[in-house]
């Protein structure tokens, strides 16, 4: 049975209730993201809230906003890595916080959590993620994408396209059915992203990552931090989903035969240009960016005349026009 028609199934049972989506909020910077997730979720019918982890750095006009918007906070300690076992290339320091992500394996008062990256927005329902079966301390995600269409030279140097999970799949069996990892795929196959991440939180599941993250010899060789140590954690014990649960942006692009925008269910704005850095921007990426501006006006109605104190906050770390 393929993996959509198992969900779509399942999301006609009752649904898990004690159950929530995620994200990490380190900085003000993604406070406009982290609104308009909150609001996408809203927008497309979910039944379930979204919860944000905020770390100690995070400024109180952040933690004010989401408190008059009735967001549920979670405060979380930052993690890391030992000093000095990893460091970052230049290009990808943004990523030095999302170590934190894990934090989300420890929110136990959760049967399951949906852990969204904050640069990410619903485009359909996708509350039957909730009632997904997954074994004992297993996660689900989709495919890491490997083909380096900027050829970064900090990246791995196996991530080409003849290598990319996502090459070898496309429309209409790419949307019920996940790549096939076999004993014989090239590595990166075994790779996820982990801006959408389905797990099942328990203190002793996360004591287990955090030991890992504080031991293993393979820390310092990770290029994406939190990333490859779900991979190399769960290895054998992540549940591949289609690409439309984590549609990357990128993919609309490089994977046209796959790519179709009526299937996505969630936008990931992946690498550094958001698309709150700016309304008008001539690329390949206009059309996306333009979905997540029009869920920003709405989020704008929302708020500027009820919350305009809120929203000055939030205004104050979007760039609408250079």
């Amino acid at each position: 049975m393929n993996t959509l028609h198992v969900i779509q199934k399942l999301s006609s049972t009752t649904m898990t209730r004690n159950a929530a989506y995620a994200t990490l909020l380190t900085s003000i910077a993604y406070l406009p993201g982290t609104l308009v997730l909150e609001l996408t979720l809203r927008m497309v019918g979910s039944e379930y809230p979204l919860v944000v982890m905020v770390s100690p750095g995070l400024s109180t006009d952040a933690r004010d906003v989401l408190w008059s918007r009735k967001i549920k906070v979670i405060e979380v300690e930052d993690l890391q890595p030992e000093e000095g076992t990893h460091s970052l290339a230049g290009y990808d320091s943004r990523f030095k916080d999302t170590w934190t992500k894990l934090r989300a394996f420890d929110l136990a008062e959760y049967e399951r959590i949906v852990l969204l990256d904050s640069d990410m927005t619903v485009m359909r329902n996708m509350d039957e993620l909730m009632v997904l079966d997954l074994p004992a301390d297993w996660i689900a995600a989709a495919h890491a994408c490997a083909c380096n269409p900027r050829k970064f030279a900090h990246y791995p140097a196996d991530w080409i396209p003849e290598n990319c999970a996502y090459t070898s799949v496309s429309h209409p069996m790419g949307v019920t059915h996940a790549p096939v990892i076999t004993d014989s795929s090239p590595r990166p196959y075994r790779l996820l992203n982990s801006g959408m991440v389905v797990l099942t939180p328990s203190a002793d599941l996360f004591n287990s990552i955090k030991l890992y993250l504080a031991t293993s010899p393979l820390v310092p060789t990770f290029s994406f931090p939190d990333q490859d140590l779900l991979a190399n954690f769960f290895e054998s014990r992540w549940k591949p989903l289609p690409w439309c649960y984590n549609a990357l942006k990128t993919l609309r692009e490089i994977h046209k035969p796959l790519w179709r925008d009526e299937e996505v269910r969630c936008l990931h704005y992946i690498l550094a240009d958001k698309p709150w850095h700016g309304r008008v921007r001539r690329d390949e990426y206009e059309e996306l960016n333009g979905w997540w501006w029009e869920r920003f006006d709405k989020l704008r109605d929302e708020m500027q005349n009820r919350e305009p104190q809120a929203w000055a906050t939030i205004a104050a770390n979007v760039i609408e026009y250079d």
